[in-house]
């Protein structure tokens, strides 16, 4: 598993605040806890900081949030670096992150990680040469029945191979913003040439399964 490095004090960002949006999220999400428990809400307001800023905390994001729970900064470093959720240096603007355990790898992961490197030009650890892809090895993320798998930003991508990867990055190139999912159509984790079981109480869509080749 690969982790972002921190980025060098020389080229920290001097300055953040959350915008009107971003603060009343973060309100509404501390109301939920009771009187004195403000700090509860630190993973959901780093996060929100997080979004805000590019995808990734700079230190001053961090004190930033420190001073609005009123929390001591180095709580908010130890949480920050702990978690690989959060990105204390800079990421592409779609961030992926390739899982490489042991159902995705035996199912082809390395043929995603080497699409990722022909089409998008980003290795783990060096982001493609126009800033828009990263890419980092994770562990299993859950998705293991439609391995292998990749997570971009928020969404999850089942199902790949090498060249239904390249098919994805090229429509982010596009700017396109594909359906999340199985790439090859198939609903939730039924096998792949369709349901087997049931079949009486399933609806007509789930019975008939995944069109042949489909893609979406």
């Amino acid at each position: 598993m690969t982790v972002n490095p921190v980025l060098p004090d020389s080229e920290q960002p001097t300055e953040f605040r959350f915008t009107p949006e971003y603060e009343a999220r973060a309100r509404a999400i501390i109301a939920k806890y009771p009187p004195g428990r403000e700090q509860s809400a630190l993973i959901p307001v780093l996060d929100l900081a997080q979004r805000q800023h590019e995808n990734w905390l700079p230190r001053v994001a961090m004190d930033y949030v420190a001073d609005f729970l009123d929390v001591p900064r180095i709580r908010v470093y130890e949480v920050a670096s702990f978690y690989t959720m959060f990105n204390l240096a800079p990421v592409g603007r779609h961030f992926v992150q390739v899982c490489t355990t042991t159902p995705c790898w035996l199912c082809g992961s390395d043929e995603v990680l080497r699409a990722l490197k022909d089409k998008a030009g980003a290795t783990v650890g060096h982001p493609s040469d126009d800033g828009a892809f990263s890419v980092v090895e994770v562990e299993c993320l859950g998705a293991c029945v439609n391995a292998p798998m990749v997570q971009i930003n928020d969404d999850y991508y089942e199902d790949l191979d090498y060249d239904r990867m390249c098919a994805l990055i090229d429509a982010l190139k596009r700017g396109e913003k594909p359906p999340a999912g199985s790439v090859i159509g198939r609903h939730g984790s039924q096998a792949q040439k369709g349901p087997t079981t049931m079949l009486d109480q399933a609806p007509d869509w789930v019975r008939s399964g995944p069109p042949s080749g489909s893609s979406r």
